[in-house]
């Protein structure tokens, strides 16, 4: 007969335990059971003790010197903008630029027809002449008679009119002289010059062209473009604010002179030169509540051309007890509030709503909510909660999370 042995499984049953006579199978009594259990309770690993503080990065908040800056909207605009008109009726004989060229003060643009004009001066000349001759004339005439009346061979009414005639053919010699004068002038704005220095754009006209000096036909645009105007709108509310804290003392002037201003470019990129404001508007536009104001940059490459859009970092004063929060250790609630976590002296995290400024490189200036000297945690939000017990360290020192 062969013997199976039995498997692990398998519960051999005492001599005094009893069989269930339908199976054939022992039936385990409850003591058997009980005794199983308490050995795998000995067995087993011991339930955890409490868990220990858990180690948070944190920032100590201390007031410094902050230079607040503030970001504006704004278009450049030309430094000059010169409108070549004409100043003359005629045909356009030449154009002597180049379009988008730079051009110099003085230096010559277009040439209008000189023909008529050269043929009124030299008419004006002519008169200029003849009025000459008729002074002369006239001058003799009035010395003869003046000799004649010291020996009475001349009436007084025959001696004044000779004088009058003199002074009436000086009268006519100032007229040609004037008419003289204006024939030149007129001829003169045959060759239209430009009025400043700086880029011309394109021609309105072309030769052969008739312009006109009734309707002050528009020729070509001259724009100085160095240095550069950069027109900014800002809002009466900050202006108010700006000028209060200043008052109090809050805020000290970044400077006696006029304000720094620096450029940000369409593009996101900063402008390379510096800027000064040069004047605020004092006229506060009804429909957007805001005030002008015009800064002064130098653009001697050219890289600012009129009507872009840009942003200008104005410096509005200096904050001697600013309390910068970093922006990674602040978060927002589910209104929209921002929010932080503070330990407190008895090393427990508190929740803090804050009261922010702006945003100052990777910070946050907080104005209300905490205080000088405070912990705010800025490495492990995701580890704790309001009342936890912690251990602070200062950021960076803290130890990374078991992976």
């Amino acid at each position: 007969m062969t013997h199976t042995a039995p498997t692990p499984t398998q519960i051999v049953a005492s001599p005094g335990s009893r069989r269930d006579p339908r199976r054939g199978g022992p039936v385990i009594a409850g003591a058997v059971l009980v005794t199983l259990l308490a050995a795998c309770g000995r067995s087993g690993a011991k339930p955890a003790g409490p868990a220990g503080p858990v180690e948070v990065g944190v920032v100590t908040l201390e007031p410094t010197a902050v230079t607040l800056t503030r970001e504006l909207p704004g278009r450049t605009s030309a430094f000059r903008v010169a409108e070549v008109r004409a100043r003359v009726n005629g045909i356009v004989l030449k154009r002597l630029f180049t379009e988008g060229a730079d051009v110099k003060e003085g230096q010559r643009l277009f040439l209008i027809d000189p023909a008529p004009y050269q043929a009124a001066l030299d008419g004006a000349r002519a008169a200029l002449a003849r009025a000459e001759a008729n002074v002369a004339n006239a001058k003799l005439l009035a010395d003869r008679n003046a000799d004649l009346l010291k020996d009475n061979a001349v009436s007084r009414q025959e001696y004044d009119n000779a004088m009058a005639g003199l002074k009436a053919a000086e009268a006519d010699v100032a007229a040609a002289h004037a008419a003289e004068q204006t024939a030149r002038i007129n001829l003169g704005y045959t060759t239209v010059t430009s009025p400043v220095s700086g880029r011309i754009g394109r021609s309105s006209v072309t030769e052969g062209a008739y312009v006109q000096a009734g309707q002050a036909t528009l020729l070509a645009v001259v724009q100085q473009l160095d240095p550069v105007y950069v027109d900014l709108t800002q809002s009466t509310a900050e202006v108010l604010k700006l000028r209060r804290e200043l008052e109090s003392g809050k805020l000290r002037s970044a400077g006696q002179g006029r304000a720094k201003v620096r450029l940000v470019t369409e593009d996101g990129h900063e402008y390379g030169a510096d800027g000064a404001l040069q004047f605020a508007d004092v006229t506060v536009d009804p429909s957007t509540g805001s005030i002008a104001l015009r800064a002064i940059f130098p653009n001697p490459k050219g890289e600012l051309l009129p009507g872009m859009f840009v942003r200008a970092r104005l410096e509005e004063g200096v904050n001697p007890q600013a309390l910068l929060v970093p922006q990674v250790g602040v978060t927002r609630d589910q209104k929209g509030l921002p929010i932080a976590l503070v330990v407190n002296a008895e090393k427990k995290v508190e929740r803090r709503q804050l009261v922010t400024d702006r945003a100052v490189g990777d910070a946050w200036l907080v104005t209300g909510g905490v205080k000088p000297g405070e912990q705010v945690i800025v490495e492990g939000l995701q580890k704790v909660r309001p009342g936890a017990l912690v251990n602070p360290v200062p950021a960076g020192g803290a130890k990374q999370a078991a992976r």
